[in-house]
């Protein structure tokens, strides 16, 4: 069992099943906070992609022999797995493809590129990821839309007032963060897919920091598109999710081109494969698509609602902890406010990627820099942060670790 009769997470059990948090560097012991970049991967998802490799490794959708036939079950059924996770309708509406960027790439170009144009608005926010924002800048340079921002308060909330505002007649896409990477904001996503749909407009959520830790129903939602990380969810890297309603999948042209993804080709045409293969052109990941829908299963024992809990614990622990310094600056909604698994700081006099490379001689790891979003980092005055992260497998005790190191710094640079 992984969770305790009180709700809690049952923690000390959970790490047992990932070998890495075991690794000690110089005698220390290993306190990973960095998840909102790459989660650490239990041994039965390890041991899903070895299971592939060792047991039925062949292509899918291509032999008639006992392999590849194994082969393509099991990554079929990856898709139906990864579908029930999220709450979509079935496999028809989930693609697989590298990661969430790759996901939000095949958006803007199968179907941004047809669609947008002059008057058309594309409404992002000021928390975007480079995933989104970098993305649709391009395609709106290339098509002639324009690309309009919803304000971040002082709190790291967005302004709904203000988006009300942008959202407006011209608009054609929004595309918005379901939790910030960098503040750790829950948006209300289900409110503003609300508002572009009020307005004719398709809504994109990028999940990426929201699937790994928190129940999602995209049907609840009622996003056009969303889409997600494997290696953000216990699960392997080289594996992204994009979920679209059937209706829009089956209008949108592929984005790549090639092996699989057709049902016809001649000399003088192609017609294409039924959904979602006609957006998975080539040999896809195989292996880590069956993996990722083992870390669905994994996750899902442990239980959405607890890891949600859990991880706002560590936030709000995080934020009382470095509420004992008035020489530490948070970003982000404030302490006692529901936030995602994650605290974005600086420390006075010390840059935030002097303070990971002092933070790593003992043994801690943390993100320093702009985390994919310079534009917000502007907004917020400063050039770079860092950023403590955390997952089902960290407690308290890490993040003591993390205070006293910090005070190490401290006294280094006074």
């Amino acid at each position: 069992m992984t969770v305790r009769e009180s709700g809690a997470l049952d923690v000390e059990r959970i790490r047992e099943d990932f070998p890495v948090l075991d690794r000690e560097f110089d005698g220390t012991q290993l306190v990973y906070l960095d998840n909102a970049a790459t989660t650490q991967t239990p041994n039965r998802v390890i041991d899903a992609i070895g299971d592939y490799y060792r047991e039925y490794n062949a292509n899918v959708h291509r032999g008639l022999h006992q392999l590849s036939q194994e082969a393509s079950i099991a990554y079929e059924e990856a898709h139906d797995r990864v579908a029930e996770f999220i709450g979509a309708a079935g496999r028809e509406e989930i693609v697989f493809t590298k990661n969430t960027t790759e996901s939000e790439n095949l958006v803007a170009y199968a179907w941004g590129l047809r669609e947008l144009g002059p008057g058309d608005t594309v409404v992002l926010t000021e928390m975007e990821h480079h995933a989104s924002l970098v993305t649709w800048q391009q395609i709106a340079e290339r098509t002639g839309a324009d690309v309009a921002y919803i304000r971040v308060d002082q709190d790291g909330y967005l302004d709904m007032d203000h988006a009300r505002e942008v959202i407006d007649d011209d608009t054609a896409m929004l595309s918005a963060l379901h939790v910030s990477n960098t503040l750790g904001t829950i948006n209300p996503v289900a409110d503003l897919v609300d508002l572009a749909h009020d307005r004719d407009a398709l809504a994109f959520i990028d999940g990426a920091q929201a699937v790994p830790n928190r129940p999602v129903d995209v049907e609840a939602i009622d996003a056009d598109f969303y889409a997600f990380s494997g290696h953000k969810m216990a699960g392997p890297t080289g594996i992204g999710v994009l979920y679209g309603k059937q209706h829009l999948l089956d209008s949108m042209e592929p984005f790549l081109y090639g092996g699989d993804m057709i049902e016809k080709v001649t000399f003088e045409e192609s017609r294409w494969n039924e959904l979602p293969w006609k957006f998975e052109a080539g040999t896809p990941s195989i292996a880590q698509g069956i993996a990722l829908a083992e870390a669905c299963d994994y996750l899902d024992e442990i239980g959405m609602e607890a890891i949600a809990r859990h991880e706002n614990e560590l936030a709000q622990y995080t934020l009382e902890r470095f509420a004992e310094f008035d020489d530490i600056e948070t970003f982000g909604p404030p302490a006692g406010e529901e936030r995602g698994g994650l605290v974005s700081f600086n420390l006075d006099s010390v840059h935030a990627h002097d303070l990971s490379s002092i933070l790593n001689d003992y043994a801690v790891a943390i993100r320093a820099g702009d985390h994919c979003t310079q534009p917000l980092h502007d907004k917020l005055g400063v050039a770079a942060t860092a950023r403590a992260s955390f997952y089902v497998y960290n407690t308290r005790e890490e993040i003591d670790v993390l205070v006293e190191a910090i005070d190490d710094a401290r006294q280094l640079f006074a």
